[in-house]
């Protein structure tokens, strides 16, 4: 189920036709024009919606807008075709990206751990990744975290197979995960904020895992940009690193930054789910870094959810896909220690 560079970019293409990759609202000024290709529209991405909307992107020299590429697999080739300077999304595409042959370096970290909950119905005895066996669990489409991310944790620690286990991955589409849990359809529900909080305040159910306490810190979600645009545009790269550290600095020393900007950027979503949610997010010790660095010990643990997971066939070395120079010094200038 991994596709092919070229079937990605079609996708890509398809997708930009169809209007999903419009821009995001965002503070802008004079600057180096740059589009950054997240995959989804998610609350764990927040760094970006912060840098945005307090000008810090702009602060750096950049005029940047956010837009939404539609799936975790499609920022790559956007990418890598030069539509995009720089794009965010599982590591695990950069490497499939370069298994096709494009080069492309993991440059920050957006989400440093796994940000994700599973949630069911109030009367649920799920209390532990071994309660899985045998449950059916609604998910997004794949390849998405949200099975990625329960199928690593069942293997890694909860010693078991998934699918030698019974379980089953009811996969829908975005919202519906649930619903399906609370008419009987599926047992539980793995999913990322809002969802969380939309779960248990319009359907009853409660959050009975957190994958991120499970699995621990590991650089969930990165930004990464093509070899070619790095050593031409070293600047430019510093200028972007520079605002997502500012912007995770800003969030951690007020946490109401990111209630304010999510309530810009999620119109939709009520403000009572918002302001669950950013208890969430910020109770957790890794989901919002505290910087964008990427260490080698992060690089390998998602490299082993992402095996785990199914999302990739074999990993490729911290050496080869990461740049972290550019954010150390970010990280040093404007970022907050550990």
């Amino acid at each position: 189920m991994v596709m092919d560079r070229r079937s990605l970019l079609k996708l890509s293409l398809a997708g930009a036709a169809a209007g999903v990759f419009g821009p995001l609202s965002a503070a802008r000024a004079a600057g180096t024009p740059v589009i950054i290709s997240e995959a989804l529209r998610l609350g764990m991405y927040s760094t970006l919606y912060v840098a945005a909307d307090k000008g810090l992107f702009a602060k750096h020299g950049l005029e940047a807008d956010v837009s939404t590429a539609g799936g975790i697999a499609l920022p790559t080739p956007i990418v890598l075709s030069g539509r995009a300077q720089f794009g965010v999304t599982s590591p695990g595409m950069s490497v499939n990206a370069a298994r096709e042959g494009g080069k492309l370096k993991n440059i920050a970290k957006i989400v440093g751990g796994v940000s994700m909950w599973a949630m069911a119905r109030p009367d649920s005895q799920i209390k532990s990744i071994q309660d899985l066996r045998g449950k059916t669990i609604a998910t997004l489409k794949f390849p998405s975290s949200t099975i990625q991310v329960p199928t690593y944790a069942m293997k890694s620690v909860g010693g078991f197979d998934p699918k030698e286990a019974g379980v089953t991955f009811l996969e829908l589409p975005a919202g519906a995960q649930a619903a399906a849990v609370k008419d009987g359809r599926a047992d539980v529900a793995t999913a990322f904020e809002w969802d969380i909080s939309i779960g248990a305040e319009q359907f009853g159910l409660k959050p009975v895992l957190s994958f991120g306490d499970i699995i621990g810190p590991l650089c969930f979600t990165t930004a990464m940009a093509s070899e070619e645009y790095i050593a031409k545009n070293p600047a430019t790269v510093q200028g972007f690193c520079n605002a997502l550290a500012e912007a995770q600095k800003m969030m951690h020393a007020d946490n109401a930054v990111f209630t304010q900007v999510a309530e810009k950027y999620f119109p939709k979503v009520a403000p009572s789910v918002i302001a669950n949610a950013t208890k969430n997010f910020f109770d957790s010790r890794t989901a919002i870094p505290k910087n964008p660095t990427i260490s080698d010990a992060e690089w390998t643990r998602a490299m082993e959810l992402e095996l785990g997971g199914g999302s990739i066939k074999s990993p490729l070395p911290y050496a080869q896909m990461v740049d972290n120079s550019f954010a150390l010094k970010a990280a040093k200038d404007f970022g907050v220690a550990g």
